[in-house]
């Protein structure tokens, strides 16, 4: 994926990553940046801060209608898309308690919301002899969320879900992505480190937190070289290589780093 005179839509695109990714295609030469999140105060700012290359749209990931219109309302303007990356996620900071409610919205924003958008341009990309999609899984997909249950899950089911496109969809010009950092300096994190939430101690004590351009900076790297798997925390590598290896032991640690840091 070479990314100049490319047609790049980014949902969660209102800060963290998604903006991030936003200025960073923009630097590489992306013909046109759609921006889109639920957000329609900062992402436009966001837009106006890019410069006339990036549209900004209101849309709600797990409205799979607005979903579609998104991509209908792209391939109406500039004529295809090229690369699409569904970015946005939320968090919970909770287990089993986190009501049904609460389940249902991280399910539906970090798993149905990657459904929606294959769903929605697979066609076009598939019409056109090609295309790139990048979903964020984060590392919690590859591992564990510590401390956030629901996190954990989709993490993981979104994970799978992008292994299946990939495996399905590559032979025919279509090349997927996913994205899997582990700490990253965004709201996400400092909220739930602000809330006292168990899963973003966890992560902030388990390595280096990377700045949301760092992991842009990745994600270029790994689309270019067409990687499924990208990991701007390359040591995330490692430790799923030891968690596949030790799965006992593995965990053994996960409980000591909570112990130290609950007692």
């Amino acid at each position: 994926m070479n990314l100049t005179d490319r047609i790049v839509v980014i949902t969660g695109a209102a800060g963290g990553i998604g903006a991030a990714l936003a200025r960073r295609f923009t630097a590489e030469g992306a013909a046109a940046v759609v921006l889109a999140d639920v957000n329609s105060e900062a992402v436009r700012a966001v837009a106006d801060s890019i410069g006339p290359i990036a549209h900004p749209v209101a849309v709600d990931v797990t409205d799979e209608e607005q979903v579609r219109a998104l991509v209908a309302d792209t391939e109406q303007r500039y004529g295809r898309i090229d690369l699409f990356c569904a970015n946005a996620g939320i968090t919970t900071g909770g287990g089993i308690e986190i009501d049904d409610p609460g389940w249902d919205r991280a399910w539906r924003v970090n798993v149905l919301a990657h459904v929606y958008s294959a769903r929605a341009v697979l066609p076009g990309m598939l019409a056109q002899g090609g295309g790139h999609l990048l979903h964020t899984c984060s590392a919690a997909g590859v591992l564990t969320a510590v401390g956030d249950a629901p996190y954990t899950a989709t993490k993981h089911a979104a994970l799978g879900f992008a292994e299946w496109l990939s495996v399905t969809y590559r032979d025919r010009g279509i090349r997927v992505s996913a994205l899997c950092p582990q700490g990253v300096d965004t709201p996400m994190l400092a909220d739930g480190l602000a809330a006292g939430h168990l899963g973003a101690r966890v992560v902030a004590a388990s390595g280096a937190v990377l700045t949301p351009d760092q992991v842009a900076d990745a994600a270029v790297a790994g689309l270019a070289e067409e990687r499924f798997l990208i990991l701007p925390h390359p040591e995330v590598a490692a430790y799923a290589r030891r968690r596949a290896e030790d799965p006992d032991g593995w965990q053994a640690g996960l409980r000591k780093l909570v112990r130290r840091l609950t007692a």
